[in-house]
């Protein structure tokens, strides 16, 4: 049973999610002398971590035997004492333990299922062709129930964050992470971007399934820091999110740019991250167009992966697709996040040709963007503010992009099929 409300047009308060979490966590359910571990994002995702952090804690601490968090970081470097500290606003002693998932410690994983070639889905073809193990943090296994408390938007891999996303990837191993990224890849960002139901998420769920705990959905629909809904449950309250945030967080135009800057708010502080900027703009920038993100306080390519992806470089799915031979060996997160940030194209008779342009307006050089094969532009010599309300003329400006959606009225997508036959029809 689950619990919660969400309007298009209502901010919700700060007493009433405070009610909200009582009654689901006190009254619904009863955490007496368990020990509980909660599961949070990290500074990737705006929303008020701090304010569920807190309400969560300071209602169950005195009920539960123990309850500590754990930061879904993904692949996502660690955060300094500090910096966790300013994030959850924590002035003292709040009788917890935070912990950091370390995706590639192996002692920090346990395997607790494996997917078979069989459930990665119709678009496995010969790629996917493989049984896939799944690893999780085994500090998940100290504690009697588990509860996930987290933001819900549109995403480019799985349709919609949020719910058991918190798992995979947020603290899961590499095995399973790259797969089921590269099988969003292989459906195109402008597929499964803003879709509640897809694939991907059903392999995550089916991946859940392997851990023997019980797990409690907090789920979020946010925009602008503020709170729109707040449900509380299992995966259907989690689909109640989502169903919200694609009226909240996902904006409808009538035509699509030749230019688009999109601008990286600071929580964004590399193009691994940042790439968010192009995932939520690819769908309404016209063929042949521009997307240029604009973070002239971004000057690295990724923390984690920036050796993988100046080897590899960005592409479109194709170009690895047909050279999968060369490619095959690198991990599956780095091809999908290169071809997310490129955005779909074509690779004919060895020669690429991506839909749009994308364009690094960034602390980073142009050596390397050209090395990576992303276009460059001086941050200094970009007055975006020229270039605001000319929507008319086919110019679009988004500031904090990254987790509006943008989409066509009409409900069409770039879809790489139609591409690569206006392509072969060309040629």
């Amino acid at each position: 049973m689950g619990t919660g409300k969400g309007e298009v047009n209502r901010i919700i308060s700060e007493e009433e999610i405070r009610k909200i979490l009582e009654n689901y966590l006190t009254k619904e359910n009863d955490f007496s002398n368990k020990k509980v571990l909660v599961i949070i994002p990290d500074t990737t995702r705006s929303g008020p971590t701090a304010l569920f952090f807190h309400s969560i804690l300071d209602i169950l601490k005195k009920k539960v035997k123990k309850i500590d968090f754990m930061i879904a970081l993904g692949t996502h470097p660690e955060m300094s004492d500090e910096k966790i500290r300013e994030f959850l606003d924590i002035k003292g002693n709040e009788e917890t333990e935070i912990f950091q998932h370390q995706w590639n410690n192996s002692e920090a994983l346990e395997e607790i299922g494996i997917i078979n070639k069989q459930q990665m889905g119709e678009y496995i073809s010969t790629l996917l062709n493989e049984n896939i193990p799944v690893r999780i943090n085994r500090k998940i296994f100290q504690y009697d129930e588990i509860i996930i408390s987290g933001p819900v938007f549109p995403h480019e891999v799985v349709g919609f964050s949020g719910g058991y996303k918190y798992f995979f990837p947020g603290i899961c191993g590499p095995e399973f992470l790259h797969k089921f990224h590269w099988l969003g890849a292989l459906i195109t960002n402008p597929k499964i971007n803003g879709v509640i139901k897809t694939p991907v998420r059903d392999v995550i769920n089916i991946a859940a399934s392997f851990i023997n705990k019980k797990v409690h959905l907090i789920n979020y629909v946010v925009n602008e820091n503020l709170i729109y809904g707040v449900f509380a449950g299992d995966t259907d309250d989690w689909e109640k999110a989502a169903q919200l945030s694609s009226k909240i967080n996902i904006k409808y135009v009538d035509m699509p740019f030749n230019m688009v800057i999109s601008v990286a708010p600071p929580m964004y502080d590399d193009i691994w991250t940042a790439g968010k900027c192009m995932y939520k703009l690819e769908p309404v920038v016209a063929d042949g167009g521009k997307l240029i993100i604009f973070a002239p306080h971004i000057n690295v390519v990724s923390y984690t992966h920036g050796k993988y992806l100046e080897e590899v470089g960005y592409h479109t799915r194709d170009y690895f697709l047909k050279q999968w031979e060369k490619f095959k060996n690198y991990p599956g997160c780095i091809l999908a996040h290169s071809t997310h940030v490129k955005g779909i194209g074509t690779f004919i008779d060895g020669i690429e040709k991506p839909r749009i342009e994308v364009i690094l307006a960034t602390g980073i050089s142009e050596e390397i963007c050209r090395k990576i094969n992303l276009g460059y532009i001086n941050p200094d010599t970009l007055d975006r503010e020229n270039y605001k309300n000319r929507e008319n003329e086919g110019i679009l400006v988004v500031e904090k992009a990254g987790e509006v959606l943008y989409k066509l009225k009409n409900g069409k997508v770039p879809d790489i099929d139609q591409l690569y036959k206006k392509e072969v029809k060309q040629s």
